[in-house]
């Protein structure tokens, strides 16, 4: 078969993107490794930036999260049981939407369904072929057929084990990479969130975050070592470990209840460069991976998808390819702040083996000076709402 972008991969960026290039008349075929079922189901974060929104809103699957989606107009921070706030709405004139990322993910599935697009579910051995030329091509196996797809582009949105990345030779990829030496327990419960915004909490036992998908859904995490396992973390266990770690009030008026969904998450920090090879070119965590500290997972994946989608655009509708050959650096510049701040999140507020008595004092200095200091806070704020494009 023949399209004009192969995409492989078929979670939001890859759907995103799809969606965003059927608008300008730009054919493409999507490939994904899962079925729509897992897709649908995968748990993932949900606050969106001001940038993303808007993007979303552009693609035309921002109808339902406008009506459903939670406007945030900051976060609190907490340290030692006591927190402040952060208006990004004062600070910045800027908000954030929350909006489960199953939720958006739903919706450009449908949009994808209207567009009558084709998509393949379940396929494997996926290849790329002569990627560095002028003619590429994917191959990969679909209900015991082999098929192939003659394209002209392929964007890889094929998370951090897709073959995109793989597919660029070890003389041009570097990649750049801290693993984190703990991770999140997260509990996803049918109950009503402890507060109107996120809570993130630095705590001396870890650290812990509030959060939710919908009035009725809350997302809670903690900070606990990479050994843990689910198993060990009864629903018991893990309410009463998050009340001691948020401040006094959430922890008077947290209701608890039930786990839908509890797993364990590491962290780590990834980006690789190039982010395009000849024709390939790698979107989202098949290029880069944040912890979610500065919630920049997703955001990033829209990023690059408004990048490569403008780029493509200009080639196809004005036949100019500067954005396709600057694609690598323009998303790599945005992509290095979003790394920083989710870094530096990150370190402010997690409690870290390997921390001497200076350290924490430290910690506790920034914690300290972000609660007084209206020009920290708008560092805070500018990034967490999204950086430009």
């Amino acid at each position: 078969m023949r399209t004009q972008v192969a995409i492989i991969g078929g979670g939001p960026a890859g759907l995103l993107l799809s969606q965003l290039l059927h608008q300008q008349g730009i054919d493409s075929v999507l490939l994904e490794r899962q079925s729509r079922a897992y897709v649908l189901a995968r748990i993932r974060a949900g606050v969106i930036e001001t940038g993303a929104v808007e993007l979303l809103r552009e693609a035309g699957v921002g109808e339902r999260m406008d009506r459903e989606g939670l406007v945030h107009e900051g976060i609190y921070l907490a340290t030692s049981n006591r927190g402040f706030r952060i208006d990004f709405k004062q600070l910045t004139g800027g908000t954030v939407m929350v909006y489960g990322q199953t939720e958006l993910t739903f919706d450009l599935y449908q949009a994808r369904d209207a567009m009558g697009g084709t998509m393949f579910h379940e396929v494997d051995q996926v290849r790329i072929h002569d990627a560095d030329t002028d003619k590429p091509r994917v191959s990969f196996r679909h209900e015991g057929r082999d098929l192939s797809i003659d394209c002209d582009f392929v964007a890889g949105c094929d998370g951090f084990h897709g073959v995109s990345r793989k597919s660029i030779p070890d003389s041009v990829l570097r990649e750049f990479e801290r693993v984190y030496p703990f991770g999140w327990l997260g509990v996803l419960s049918k109950t009503p969130p402890v507060s109107d915004e996120l809570i993130y909490a630095s705590h001396e036992r870890g650290f812990a975050l509030c959060s939710m998908r919908n009035p009725n859904l809350s997302r809670y995490y903690l900070q606990v070592p990479l050994e843990h396992t689910v198993e060990q973390w009864s629903d018991d266990d893990f309410w009463q470990e998050l009340r001691r770690r948020i401040p006094h009030d959430a922890a008077e008026s947290l209701v608890s209840g039930i786990s839908i969904e509890k797993s364990i998450a590491p962290l780590r920090s990834f980006v690789a460069e190039p982010m395009r090879w000849g024709r390939l070119f790698l979107c989202g965590d098949a290029a880069h991976i944040v912890p979610p500290t500065g919630a920049k997972g997703l955001n990033l994946a829209a990023s690059d998808v408004y990048y490569l989608w403008r780029a493509l655009c200009r080639h196809y509708e004005e036949g100019d390819d500067q954005g396709i050959e600057t694609y690598s650096a323009t998303a790599l510049s945005r992509i290095w702040k979003a790394e920083r701040f989710s870094w530096s999140m990150t370190r402010l507020l997690h409690r870290f083996p390997d921390q001497s008595s200076f350290d924490l004092r430290m910690q506790q200095a920034e914690l300290e000076y972000l609660e007084t200091s209206v020009a920290a806070q708008t560092s805070l704020a500018e990034n967490y709402i999204g950086l430009p494009y």
